[in-house]
């Protein structure tokens, strides 16, 4: 048997270090703009299009742009921490593999365990989100599905299964078993154009604001204001999932750390002067709505933008579920490599050198929670993986800062350790702010996971073969 020490055993940095440069499962084809185009792909979405109206008209009024900073700045902090590790251990993995190699297997299984959920609900719910917006868009055709495939049982009357939200969500798990470039274009294609339609609504709105209507600014208060940074905090974070693909870049040293502060300073811009924008065409009142760039724009009669927005948000929610069904993928596959899961799962096609097995099981269960489940019960349990991946990472910036101040770092986080405590605070504050079910769920879900771990995963990870000699291997 083990003993307890064996859970704070911890994998080298150099041997990270050493490992990320000789292995060849990936194929090393992803440049900065393909990265950061995975980041956008998870940043800007729904948020954009959803979250600034109804903030704007329930907590914020048009402060809400001030909620996006506040959201922003605190979210800059965690990027600030995952640039220092991803340019310092340039390993698919993400927050996992940083957790591993400072606080130790426990640590590193907790928060691997913790992000598989998180990223495969964040998928689900997309997808629900995205057959809205399809469905709404075929209306405006005349085009209709059949009652019985539009929705989850309980979400309408005849409504057996949400089809669409079921196949969107297995498609993207076959494109990510493609060759990983065919996916990164297409997501960037997609990133393109739901870029290109907040460009083009932030340009076809300035000359309707009406500087009244900022008036006042704050109504709700700062508290209203603080309140709508807690809710649009979910909307400015994504760039993890680009870390996960840190095996696939060419460069990943460099461009790692570039490409996590690039798609969160390009996806704040675009928040900040949208909500601006929206606020100043329209009363923020009229905002509280489930398309509020529609609502808003149909408001002021520019009926051509909102179906132009709708096309985009379309296209827009897809790259959204490229972006965390590959996060999800490549954490899967990084813990079946380490022994903590099936050594099965952690095979790439032979033909396209992609972690297929994982992108399909984890598109596959997405899928049916997508088709099955309304998605507001989805949401709730949503934030809490990411949020304690920003603690995890957070920290380990400063422990790593105190235990190994002499490694190379190719991104350095500044005023260390005053950004990673800002980091943590804000991510611990959030945390406090989530429902009961949600954490009974996620408790649920962690109590499952220690189980596998301590059953399976100390006994027949990687380290303890090292340690203990070989074992039995149970993994085919």
């Amino acid at each position: 048997m083990f003993g307890a020490a064996t859970v704070f055993r911890k994998k080298s940095i150099e041997d990270l270090q050493s490992e990320a440069a000789q292995r060849g499962e990936f194929r090393r084809v992803l440049g900065l703009w393909q990265l950061t185009g995975i980041g956008l792909g998870g940043l800007v979405g729904a948020g954009i299009f959803v979250l600034t109206g109804v903030v704007a008209a329930t907590q914020a009024g048009p402060a809400v742009s001030l909620s996006f900073v506040i959201a922003g700045i605190a979210s800059a902090a965690a990027a600030l921490c995952y640039a220092e590790f991803a340019g310092m251990i340039p390993v698919a993995g993400s927050a996992y593999t940083y957790g591993y190699a400072v606080l130790g297997e426990l640590a590193a299984w907790v928060i691997g365990w913790d992000l598989l959920l998180e990223y495969a609900l964040v998928v689900a719910v997309v997808s629900i989100g995205w057959s809205g917006y399809l469905q709404a868009l075929l209306a405006e055709f005349g085009w209709g599905l059949p009652e019985p495939v539009v929705g989850a049982p309980g979400t309408g009357p005849g409504h057996v299964l949400n089809l669409p939200a079921m196949l969107a969500s297995f498609a993207t798990a076959v494109l990510l078993s493609l060759r990983v470039e065919w996916g990164a274009r297409f997501n960037m294609g997609m990133v393109v154009i739901k870029l290109a339609a907040v460009v083009l609504v932030i340009a076809a709105g300035l000359p309707y604001v009406n500087f009244a209507n900022w008036h006042p600014f704050m109504p709700f208060g700062f508290g209203g204001v603080a309140e709508g940074a807690a809710v649009v905090f979910f909307a400015v974070f994504g760039y993890d999932t680009l870390t996960t693909a840190a095996e696939e870049a060419r460069d990943p040293q460099r461009q790692l750390p570039r490409a996590v502060l690039l798609s969160l300073a390009i996806s704040l811009a675009l928040y900040i002067a949208m909500s601006l924008v929206l606020t100043g065409v329209v009363p923020y009142g009229r905002l509280n709505s489930a398309a509020p760039v529609a609502a808003a724009f149909t408001d002021i009669g520019l009926p051509w933008v909102t179906f132009i927005v709708s096309v985009a948000a379309v296209a827009g929610i897809a790259s959204v579920m490229f972006a965390f069904l590959l996060g999800c993928a490549r954490i899967f596959f990084a813990m079946s490599r380490d022994g903590l899961l099936p050594a099965w799962f952690a095979k790439v096609h032979p033909k396209y050198r992609t972690p297929h097995r994982p992108a399909l099981l984890a598109g596959s269960l997405t899928a049916l929670i997508a088709a099955f489940f309304p998605i507001k019960q989805v949401a709730e349990l949503v934030n809490i993986g990411t949020l304690s991946a920003f603690v995890i990472v957070c920290s380990s910036v400063i422990v790593l800062r105190h235990t190994r101040p002499e490694l190379t770092r190719s991104f350095r986080t500044p005023f260390v350790p005053f950004i990673p405590l800002a980091g943590i605070g804000f991510s611990i504050w959030l945390l406090s702010k989530l429902p009961i079910i949600a954490w009974k769920a996620f408790l649920t879900w962690m109590a499952l996971g220690l189980l596998i771990y301590f059953s399976y995963g100390r006994r027949y990870s990687n380290l303890a073969k090292l340690s203990k000699g070989p074992v039995p291997d149970k993994s085919t």
